[in-house]
């Protein structure tokens, strides 16, 4: 019995597979988008893919045109191959622009790019790229149901592209003076990270960085610039206990502002 139905069930898919190997060699393209609408039905996506390209072409100016595009960029999309997905939808909103399903179309646009964004230390290209389709998604249907999605995953990303920076200012700060002063570049870069994502959760983190930084900055000075340099470390200080008077750094924080306040005088 148990044979049997084993015979039964690769019999089904050896038929299968042929109605699709038809479907392929078929020149009836209303059958080939039948099938492959039903091969999307069955999440047989590389399949509906497949036959979808060929179909897309054909049907430009037709009533099938648009919905071909949309199930081909949703192929994609469901195969997790989320960089052609992304073109595919982007094609779709901008030839259909009012169509049936350009909200669909631009929010998995975007948030196949979220879940295609590399991690912090990679480039992020993607991740930005990503941010700019949520974000327009959320500019064309700001009540739609799927807005606390997006905004979640902008979210997300921001703060990955705020550890990027945190990460790139930590670099110049281990490199000290070598070959020049890092801790001024490190200054630069932790402060633009704070102004471009200000609600991030990485910016206590920045900002003591740039305490730090300031510190050993004035610290290896000549003794002409001591005073001046430490002067910008209480300053620095304080801006940053005022923010984070509870911080887990408040003790080096503290260190810091007893060492600076020897070379700046009243």
């Amino acid at each position: 019995m148990r044979y049997y139905i084993l015979y039964i069930i690769a019999a089904l898919m050896m038929c299968s597979c042929g109605e699709y190997q038809r479907a392929q060699k078929s020149n009836d393209y209303n059958y080939k988008f039948e099938y492959a609408k039903r091969a999307f039905e069955q999440k047989k996506y590389v399949q509906a893919a497949t036959l979808l390209q060929d179909c897309v072409s054909v049907f430009k100016g037709s009533d099938k045109a648009e919905e071909s595009m949309y199930l081909l960029a949703m192929s994609h999309y469901e195969n997790k191959d989320y960089i052609s997905s992304g073109a595919y939808f982007k094609t779709y909103y901008s030839r259909y622009p009012r169509g049936k399903y350009v909200e669909s179309a631009r929010f998995f646009c975007g948030y196949g790019y979220y879940l295609d964004s590399p991690e912090a230390q990679l480039d992020q290209t993607g991740t930005i790229k990503a941010i700019e389709e949520l974000q327009a998604f959320l500019d064309f249907f700001p009540r739609s149901d799927k807005v606390s999605i997006a905004q979640n995953a902008i979210f997300e990303m921001q703060d990955k592209l705020t550890l990027k920076q945190l990460q790139n200012a930590q670099l110049y700060y281990n490199l000290g003076n070598y070959m020049g002063n890092n801790y001024e570049s490190a200054v630069i870069v932790a402060r633009n990270a704070v102004k471009d994502y200000p609600y991030s959760k990485y910016k206590e983190e920045l900002e003591m960085l740039i305490l730090k930084a300031r510190y050993q900055e004035a610290a290896n000075s000549i003794e002409e610039r001591k005073a001046d340099r430490f002067r910008d470390v209480v300053d620095e200080y304080y801006s940053f206990i005022n923010n984070y008077p509870d911080s887990p750094n408040r003790a080096e924080a503290d260190n810091i502002l007893k060492i600076a306040q020897r070379y700046v005088k009243d």
